[in-house]
C-alpha cells in the first residue's frame, strides 16, 4: 500500500512540476485489467494452438510473451502508471511527429477493428480459415504499420518497449497474427478495441494541448 501511495505521489509530482496534457496518463484501472486479460488469454490460446499442431518451439515463444507481458504490463497498476508518468515527462513533450504517429496509430487501429468485425461475423471453421487465406496480406500490413508507430512513440527503453518489440517480431517472423486471427478473433478484437481506446485519448490530448 505504501508502495503503491508512493508511486502515485511521485506521478502528482510530475504532473505538477512540468505542465503535460490533461489525459498524459490515459489508463484507466479497468482499462488496465481488461488489457492485461486479453492479452493473457489470447497468448495461452495461441501456445495452445501451436502445441496441438506439434509446434512445440512456437508454442514456447508464445508463452515467452505472456511472460514479457507479465513484466511490462503485470508491473501492477501503480507502477505502470509510474512506468508512463516518468516516461512521458522525460520524452513525450509531443512534438509534431509523434502527435501524427498517434494519430496514424488510431487510424491503423480503426482499420483493424473493421477487419475484425468482418471476422467475428463469420460463421464456420471453413469459411474462417477462407477469410484469413483472404485477408491475412491486408492485416498483416496494417499490423506492421500500427507496430511500427507504437515502437515511434514510446522509444524509451524499458519493459514496455520490450513487449512492443518482442511482440513485433513475432508478428513479422511467427506469424502471431495469422494464430490469432484464426482462433476467430474475438478475444483480439477486444484487445485491439482498448488500445484504440487509449491510443484516442492519446491523440486527442495532443490535438487540445500541443
Amino acid at each position: 500500500m505504501a508502495a503503491a501511495l508512493r508511486s502515485l505521489l511521485f506521478v502528482f509530482f510530475l504532473i505538477l512540476s512540468k505542465p503535460l496534457p490533461s489525459s498524459s496518463i490515459p489508463l484507466s484501472f479497468s482499462q488496465y485489467q481488461t488489457l492485461v486479460s486479453l492479452s493473457h488469454s489470447l497468448l495461452h490460446r495461441v501456445a495452445n494452438l501451436r502445441a496441438d499442431r506439434g509446434d512445440d518451439l512456437g508454442a514456447a515463444r508464445a508463452r515467452i510473451i505472456a511472460r514479457s507481458i507479465e513484466r511490462g504490463l503485470g508491473l501492477g497498476f501503480w507502477k505502470l502508471m509510474w512506468t508512463l508518468g516518468w516516461d512521458y515527462a522525460r520524452n513525450y513533450a509531443w512534438s509534431d511527429t509523434m502527435s501524427f504517429e498517434m494519430l496514424g496509430a488510431v487510424s491503423d487501429l480503426n482499420e483493424l477493428l473493421r477487419a475484425l468485425g468482418e471476422l467475428t461475423r463469420v460463421g464456420s471453421d471453413r469459411e474462417r480459415v477462407a477469410w484469413v487465406t483472404r485477408n491475412y496480406g491486408n492485416v498483416l500490413r496494417i499490423a506492421k504499420a500500427l507496430s511500427g508507430r507504437l515502437l515511434k512513440v514510446f522509444r524509451q527503453s524499458g519493459p514496455l518497449r520490450e513487449v512492443m518489440e518482442t511482440v513485433q517480431k513475432e508478428i513479422v517472423e511467427g506469424d502471431l497474427l495469422k494464430d490469432c486471427l484464426e482462433l476467430g478473433g474475438n478475444d483480439f478484437k477486444g484487445l485491439i478495441q482498448v488500445l484504440k481506446d487509449i491510443a484516442l485519448q492519446y491523440s486527442t490530448s495532443t490535438r487540445t494541448d500541443l
